[in-house]
């Protein structure tokens, strides 16, 4: 018997008032990303020639500061440092990418679509980044 189930057996054995509880009210597993973000800073918008819409994050974790200066000091090599920063970036920051009219914004997906980018999307999302790490983190730079 899984989770779920064993949710539903405890909340048909309990009284009426209760029981009433509907699946999408069972925590924060449950919760849409829109509710997630709701609470966190604005997020900033940015566009290309093409009409493609990159939405990246207001906020940055100090501990995640502190793992891209790591990685664009680190001992890699100069362009694969650089090259590795930028993705940490896309990857802390980006929060939906509109492309072609097709929204993505899972994580995962957004990563694995920038790897797939070709060398103008890499550019706009290289441009997209110093603006927005410079008007909101200005002590950090980016490649």
């Amino acid at each position: 018997m899984g989770r779920r189930q064993r949710q539903r057996a405890r909340l048909a054995a309990q009284p009426d008032d209760t029981a009433a509880a509907e699946p999408d009210d069972w925590g924060a597993a449950q919760k849409s990303e829109a509710g997630r973000r709701a609470g966190g800073k604005p997020e900033s918008e940015y566009r290309d020639a093409e009409g493609n819409v990159l939405a990246l994050r207001g906020s940055l974790p100090a501990a995640a500061r502190r793992e891209y200066t790591g990685v664009l000091s680190g001992g890699l090599d100069r362009d694969d440092a650089a090259q590795r920063a930028v993705e940490l970036l896309f990857e802390r920051l980006a929060v939906s990418w509109s492309i072609a009219g097709l929204q993505v914004d899972r994580q995962r997906e957004l990563l694995g679509r920038y790897r797939m980018a070709s060398a103008a999307e890499r550019e706009f999302v290289r441009e997209a980044l110093r603006e927005h790490v410079a008007q909101h983190f200005p002590e950090l730079e980016v490649p």
